[in-house]
């Protein structure tokens, strides 16, 4: 295929907004289903216990396989590993939308999960590799932050709109249009890029196969824990297989001479942290919206479009929050806004934890969503850019997969351990004599609270290990005008 002239600001731009909308759909389809599945269920007779699987199934697939994603998109072509991704993707929204069963449906929800996961970390590590590293990476990683923390409030409003106007297939056919649209763009407005220093493209398929199964064991272990307990048999030995799966793959990564993962990349002290810290947003923050969703559902009355609706101040606080926080970071360097934000989050859960059973949406919802969204949008933006900050080319894809990584299992870590926490303190409310409203409302309360205790956590770790100098160099160099040109 030609190569795109990307030369111009207005083809990076163009470049940057195809980008930006496979974001977009990739991260709403883990949330866009959540309001559609009493329709789901009721219209494909599903059982209760099965029903959190058209979510987790999505979830383990693009959890588990983000770094096998990363990782070929630096072996193969980043271009190409994209739009195979976002095909599949495609082609299993629209096989899903025609499911006639449970086990039709959720193997179609676990092929958009894989092509999810082929097609995000090649995404970023596209725009790594168009953008060169100071002020224009920033921006374009601020709308990158934009739309992927923007992604699980619009998923919800989305959801909600399409299940109560068109039906619960909608959620899964919107997807298709936009996948074809994005696919038959791809050649015109990507250029392919693969890295020069790759001339063996030989796949460490032992490393593969274990980390991605070990990944996806792990995600499991979590999400079923909510239903079957954490210390459950099943729990865990699933939790064991998944540490022995990840041990053999660090075994097999340091005796293969090319390794899927090159250890060598943990050697950035920057990437460790934002890693890490990564880990804390997802913890913090995706449960946030599982949350929300059922207070305003289960405790306040809403049906799925006023559920979605009221997402609506939390969608555009934390757009323009990123926008913002991408300017910010060419200012005062990414340490410094990522720990602020991670402070807003931390202050909007401790907010959200403050709910009545016989609140209201504009007293116990509004202001917290408001001040939650500014904090997210400060948290991605830099989180990402700290995450890719002196990577070499050839790691783009690598880097781009870690970071994905560590928010999609700390997404599905935080929501485990905070659903656990809410329906044993539901239970214990029940049990002094509480009403259904005052027991829910008190587990979601203690889930908020313990949820702000990881976007505190989130904050003094990036204030230890994320570099200062390494974020007082990426500022300066970006307000000089320097950029550090990346080959492709």
């Amino acid at each position: 295929m030609p190569q795109p002239n990307l030369s111009t600001q207005r083809a990076r731009n163009l470049a940057l907004a195809l980008l930006a909308m496979t974001q977009f759909v990739v991260v709403i389809d883990a949330s866009i289903v959540n309001v559609a599945l009493p329709s789901i269920g009721k219209a494909l007779d599903f059982s209760q216990a099965d029903l959190s699987w058209v979510v987790n199934s999505y979830t383990l697939t693009f959890g588990g396989f983000l770094l096998l994603g990363g990782r070929l998109a630096d072996y193969l072509g980043r271009r190409r590993v994209f739009m195979i991704g976002m095909a599949l993707f495609a082609l299993a929204s629209l096989a899903g939308g025609f499911a006639q069963n449970e086990t039709w449906l959720i193997t179609a929800r676990a092929i958009q999960g894989l092509g999810a996961a082929i097609a995000s970390p090649a995404a970023l590590s596209i725009i790594t590799t168009t953008f060169p590293e100071g002020q224009e990476r920033n921006k374009a990683l601020g709308i990158w932050g934009a739309v992927a923390g923007a992604g699980g409030a619009a998923g919800v409003l989305l959801g909600g709109v399409l299940t109560q106007w068109a039906g619960w297939e909608w959620v899964l056919f919107v997807n298709v249009p936009i996948g074809a649209f994005i696919v038959w763009q791809a050649p015109k407005r990507l250029a392919e890029s693969t890295s020069a220093e790759e001339t063996d493209r030989t796949l460490d398929l032992p490393g593969a196969v274990t980390v991605s199964a070990g990944l996806a064991l792990a995600v499991y272990a979590m999400v079923e824990a909510t239903k079957v307990g954490w210390s459950s048999d099943q729990t865990i030995w699933s939790l064991v297989g998944a540490v022995a799966l990840l041990s053999a793959f660090v075994i097999i990564e340091l005796r293969t001479k090319k390794p899927l993962i090159p250890f060598s990349i943990f050697r950035l002290r920057t990437l460790r942290g934002a890693n890490i810290v990564g880990i804390l947003i997802g913890m913090s923050l995706f449960s946030m919206f599982f949350m929300i969703t059922l207070y305003l559902q289960q405790v306040l009355g809403d049906d799925a479009l006023e559920a979605g609706v009221s997402y609506l101040p939390l969608a555009i606080a934390i757009i323009l929050s990123a926008g913002v926080s991408s300017a910010l970071v060419t200012r005062v360097g990414f340490k410094n806004v990522l720990i602020v934000g991670m402070l807003f989050v931390a202050g909007g859960l401790v907010w959200f934890a403050q709910i009545q059973p016989g609140g209201s949406y504009a007293v116990d919802v509004l202001g917290p969503s408001i001040l939650a969204g500014i904090g997210l949008g400060a948290s991605f933006v830099p989180v990402t850019i700290a995450a890719v900050t002196g990577t070499e080319p050839h790691e783009a894809g690598l880097a781009s997969g870690l970071i994905n990584t560590s928010q999609q299992v700390g997404g599905a870590l935080g929501l485990a351990i905070l659903a656990s926490i809410a329906n044993s303190s539901t239970s214990d409310a029940f049990k002094t004599g509480a009403d259904k409203a005052t027991a829910l409302t008190q587990g979601f309360a203690d889930a908020f609270t313990v949820g702000a205790w990881f976007a505190l956590a989130g904050a003094i770790l990036a204030a230890f290990l994320i570099s200062s100098r390494d974020s007082r160099a990426h500022s300066e160099a970006a307000r000089s005008g320097e950029a550090i040109p990346v080959a492709v």
